[in-house]
């Protein structure tokens, strides 16, 4: 979706608006505080990503331009002389590559013509010709914690050798970096190109993530979910201590506030959820056997009533 249409302002709105647009919506359609509301939670989520897009000056600039698209990825890049083609000034100089005609001799006749316009002479010099580099890409897979808390690797490039890549904090699935000047070199003294990383996130074995949103399942004993404590619980931080309140159920999910993601830009960090899974003992022993019939005789506790038919 276009960002200014998920927060329902014009392209020429100002950065205040486009805040007090999200502000309103998150109030709207939060789903803390719309439980339940699976319309609302799509709208919150696509305000979301169009805030992170828009509120960065730079990157709505890259949006507006065609750059990027709606969800941060680069777009496709336009064929240079279909653009510039009625240019007044030599548009060569400024990034065209012989791969973007057909046939090179469209190229040198192109950039001979240009050249005799803006030099108001008939020789044809063709030696300083400058062009810039191409962008590069490549895809990378980095570990869950790398994505969520930053961190730093390697690509090897099909010649042997490697690039450095620094994962920035809270980059998502999908998420392009770009590497200045580590694509492909110039022409004479054009630019050299970019390198764009395109990330995929490996899955983790405790962990999932939804948005800034970290999501996790937590084995509890019997008599934990009955009488309730403290255990410990893992983040992607490290390990925390987690009040179960006495009478827990399976399914039920608790906060743990501010130990989630902070997203690329933000310091903000996201929320933990921790989903409360009651694991039986391997072997039920006679006493627990014992004690459990003598429990469940004279009360009616039916966790089932009003489901049947």
């Amino acid at each position: 979706m276009d960002p200014y249409e998920a927060l329902g302002v014009s392209r020429t709105a100002s950065a205040a608006e486009i805040k007090k647009a999200y502000r309103r919506i998150v109030k709207e359609t939060h789903p803390d505080l719309n439980p339940g509301d699976a319309a609302g939670e799509e709208r919150f989520k696509s305000a979301s990503a169009a805030y992170d897009l828009l509120k960065d000056p730079e990157t709505r600039a890259r949006f507006d331009r065609g750059e990027i698209d709606a969800q941060g990825q680069e777009t496709a890049q336009r064929n240079y002389y279909n653009s510039y083609a009625d240019a007044p000034d030599n548009p060569y100089r400024q990034g065209q590559r012989f791969d973007d005609f057909e046939d090179l001799s469209d190229f040198f006749s192109d950039y001979m013509r240009a050249g005799r316009g803006a030099r108001g002479t008939g020789h044809d010099h063709v030696h300083g010709m400058h062009a810039d580099g191409r962008n590069v890409r490549y895809r990378l897979q980095v570990p869950f914690l790398d994505a969520a808390l930053g961190g730093a690797t390697r690509i090897t490039l099909p010649d042997g050798a490697a690039l450095a890549v620094q994962i920035p904090r809270g980059i998502a699935d999908g998420q392009t970096i770009r590497l200045r000047g580590k694509g492909d070199p110039p022409i004479g003294k054009g630019q050299p190109g970019d390198a764009l990383v395109t990330v995929s996130i490996a899955p983790h074995k405790v962990f999932s993530r939804d948005g800034d949103t970290i999501r996790m399942v937590l084995p509890i004993t019997l008599d934990e979910a009955v009488l309730g404590g403290k255990v410990e619980v893992p983040t992607i931080s490290g390990n925390v201590s987690l009040t179960i309140p006495p009478g827990a159920s399976s399914g039920q999910v608790l906060r743990l506030r501010g130990r989630g993601i902070a997203p690329r830009g933000r310091e903000t960090c996201g929320d933990q959820l921790v989903e409360l899974r009651i694991v039986s003992p391997p072997k039920v022993d006679d006493e627990l056997a014992a004690f459990m019939e003598t429990w469940r005789k004279g009360r009616d506790h039916d966790p089932r009533k009003g489901m049947t038919s």
